[in-house]
């Protein structure tokens, strides 16, 4: 009897932290998903993909460049260079600001080691998340 008992208290437990984990792994699905929307972008400027950097713009900026090799020039020459030129970018904090837009905090490490942090907007649209615009500034600092 004891024997069951305690198997019944361990699923019992299981079962309560399954439950206790289930919104933070939720939620953490959800953050990779755009996540990996930024990450898929962010790998197409470095690669000089412009179709595929194109893919991650959000419909509105898509219907504003007739072509993805114009977005991808204006973009990099509108001062977005360093996210072409950099070696590596990481996830800071986030903040759903609705269900279906958030915005994502992303460092980045340049060639010369130069620290930047980039907001990105994201829409979630039919096909999945989407780019809506992004800031990017220079941040003091060197990175590794």
């Amino acid at each position: 009897m004891n024997a069951s008992v305690h198997r019944a208290g361990v699923t019992v437990a299981s079962l309560l932290v399954a439950l206790m984990a289930t919104p933070a792994l939720a939620e953490e699905a959800r953050a990779t998903a755009w996540q990996a929307a930024i990450t898929g972008q962010i790998q197409a400027f470095r690669e000089g993909d412009a179709p595929a950097a194109f893919s991650y713009a959000a419909a509105g900026f898509q219907q504003g460049f007739s072509s993805p090799t114009l977005f991808y020039s204006s973009i990099i020459g509108s001062g977005y260079a360093p996210i072409r030129e950099s070696r590596s970018h990481s996830f800071g904090p986030y903040q759903e600001v609705s269900e279906d837009r958030v915005l994502q905090a992303v460092r980045l490490v340049g060639t010369n080691q130069q620290l930047y942090e980039a907001v990105y907007q994201l829409g979630q649209e039919e096909d999945g998340w989407k780019v809506m615009g992004v800031q990017l500034r220079p941040q003091p600092g060197i990175g590794i």
